[in-house]
């Protein structure tokens, strides 16, 4: 099934499992919205569902609404050294961490000038550590209601609850909060690493049709 989706932050698990089950387009003529996964993620740390946030350049006024492929980092506030820092201090204590942390620290070492560029990159990295190779290409404009693929782009709305029958896995802080659903992929490969592909293509995708 071909299918439509928005390239989000560290994506989530019910996303990065609609990715490895399908052929994806990447919708990137869309206009930014806040409050989505775009430049947000939720990992588990000692304190329990914890979300980590990339600031951006808003624009306004007369500008108006600006483009996903147009939004700016605000690189004046050190945000990837403190959520690399941040990732660092949540699953240092998790099975395999050290085994993708070489492999991981280069997202959060270059430096980017544009969100979508950062995520996109981000998103290949984590493909490589799952083993899997993404194979998609990119919208050329954008359609309210497309026709030609299934519109899976809800996914990046942080305020949409999804009816998603996830199978559990043995986390970090398990014993404290028990099990978390649907944190970012990181979390699956930190805790399950090589088994973690598997689990994303034997995920339950109904949550697409609900």
């Amino acid at each position: 099934m071909n299918l439509l989706l928005h390239p989000a932050y560290l994506p989530d698990i019910a996303t990065y499992a609609t990715l490895v089950q399908n052929k994806v387009i990447w919708e990137v003529c869309d206009n930014y919205q806040k409050q989505t996964f775009r430049n947000r993620a939720f990992i588990c740390t000692d304190q329990g569902k914890f979300m980590l946030n990339i600031p951006i350049k808003h624009v306004g006024g007369k500008e108006g609404r600006q483009k996903y492929k147009d939004v700016k980092l605000d690189n004046n506030y050190r945000w990837q050294r403190q959520h690399w820092r941040t990732l660092q201090t949540a699953y240092r204590t998790s099975p395999f961490f050290e085994y993708y942390e070489d492999d991981l620290a280069p997202i959060y070492m270059k430096s980017y000038s544009y969100l979508l560029d950062f995520n996109l990159n981000a998103i290949d990295i984590i493909a490589s550590c799952l083993q899997f190779n993404i194979d998609t290409s990119q919208t050329d404009v954008y359609e309210l209601k497309p026709k030609a693929v299934f519109d899976a782009r809800f996914l990046v709305h942080a305020k949409k609850t999804l009816n998603m029958k996830q199978k559990s896995y043995m986390q970090v802080f398990n014993d404290r909060h028990g099990f978390i659903e649907n944190c970012s992929v990181l979390d699956l490969l930190f805790n399950e690493g090589t088994a973690s592909l598997d689990y994303l293509m034997t995920q339950n995708l109904d949550f697409l049709n609900a």
